[in-house]
């Protein structure tokens, strides 16, 4: 009996790439393009197009190499010019990811809202910003979902509000500096009052008067218009985030070993009160164990012991394990978990910057 051997047929089949879709007048388009190039080309840092395309051939399924017919390229578009087609669809289609790049790209704008929120907001009871660890435990608690096709900065402001409901946090004030003609002055402080403002100093000359104060940020836009449009003044804002004397940056406040923050016996116990209920788990530092708790299971590497042995089993799946055996093979000390959710971003930073070329 004879056998047929099935060679092939020269097949081109199109592996490693970012597909972009396009659906218009009820059919289908795809385009394949190089991994990572884009969003680069959308944000304008990659300029030649030849860079971005693989080819310019308009698909109606990139996977498959099925090629979009004529006819229906001029019924969509207007036209068969493939070239102008790719372009369109670059600029108006929607990038087809991969599970892992999405979940990427999820848990990035993820981070980024969080740290939108973390230099936007306090806690009123301590008078301090939270750390961004805690914001984003707080985000899980209540169960919050990226929208990759919504800015970060838009989802921050409604995650803020959603938060406010369930813990105490607060936006940070604006702290504007005002410069307007001495006779204005009387009716600028009776603004700042009806709107409940915190002036921070009254100066100036016999001509001007420069005022500094904090104002909540939903009154930005009525007081800017206030000042350069009723007052004819020069209205600037010196800080966006909560702002204490002798302090820099925000972030300084998660690194609590090297800027010790002057808390009362009081703030203390209700900073502690609060972290309970957010984690609701007990971990405790292996030195001091009360009286009657039950033995706990140490980990050496991270410094750290748990009472239960299901988190400790947890703990070592945990990226913050995993980094500090990274720095043991380095011979470097371990980290706390929030200085090593620090070092991992500000790897992923590096890593990002590498990839676009920003």
């Amino acid at each position: 009996m004879s056998r047929t051997i099935g060679q092939p047929i020269g097949q081109k089949r199109l592996t490693n790439v970012a597909v972009v879709r396009l659906k218009k007048k009820g059919m289908r388009f795809e385009i394949a393009c190089y991994p990572n190039t884009v969003l680069t080309w959308r944000s304008g840092v990659e300029k030649d197009i030849d860079e971005v395309l693989q080819s310019h051939t308009v698909y109606a399924n990139v996977s498959k190499g099925v090629l979009a017919k004529s006819k229906d390229l001029v019924a969509a578009f207007g036209t068969d010019d493939q070239t102008e087609i790719c372009l369109e669809i670059l600029k108006r289609g929607e990038l087809q990811v991969a599970g892992k790049e999405r979940e990427s790209l999820l848990s990035s704008q993820f981070r980024d809202i969080a740290s939108i929120i973390m230099q936007k907001t306090f806690n009123p009871e301590t008078q301090r910003p939270y750390t961004i660890s805690m914001i984003e435990r707080l985000m899980r608690e209540i169960h919050f979902a990226v929208n990759p096709n919504s800015s970060s900065k838009k989802q921050a402001l409604e995650v803020i509000h959603e938060l406010q409901k369930h813990f105490p946090i607060k936006r940070c004030p604006l702290r504007v500096r005002v410069t307007i003609p001495e006779e204005e002055a009387k009716s600028l402080l009776e603004k700042l009052n009806a709107w409940s403002a915190t002036i921070i100093s009254n100066e100036g000359s016999s001509s001007q008067k420069s005022v500094i104060f904090e104002l909540e940020p939903g009154l930005y836009k009525d007081c800017h218009e206030f000042v350069t449009k009723s007052l004819h003044g020069r209205f600037e804002v010196l800080a966006h985030s909560l702002y204490v004397d002798g302090d820099t940056y925000v972030e300084q406040y998660d690194d609590h070993e090297d800027v010790p923050a002057p808390l009362t016996k009081e703030t203390d116990d209700s900073v502690l009160e609060l972290t309970e209920k957010i984690r609701k788990q007990t971990i405790s530092s292996g030195s001091a164990v009360p009286d009657g708790q039950q033995k706990q299971s140490k980990c050496s590497t991270c410094n750290v012991s748990f009472a239960d042995s299901k988190l400790y089993r947890e703990h070592h799946k945990s990226e913050w394990h995993k980094h500090n055996i990274k720095r043991k093979t380095r011979q470097l000390p371990a980290l706390n978990e929030e200085e090593c959710i620090a070092d991992i971003e500000l790897g992923d930073s590096k890593s990002d910057l590498r990839d676009y070329s920003f």
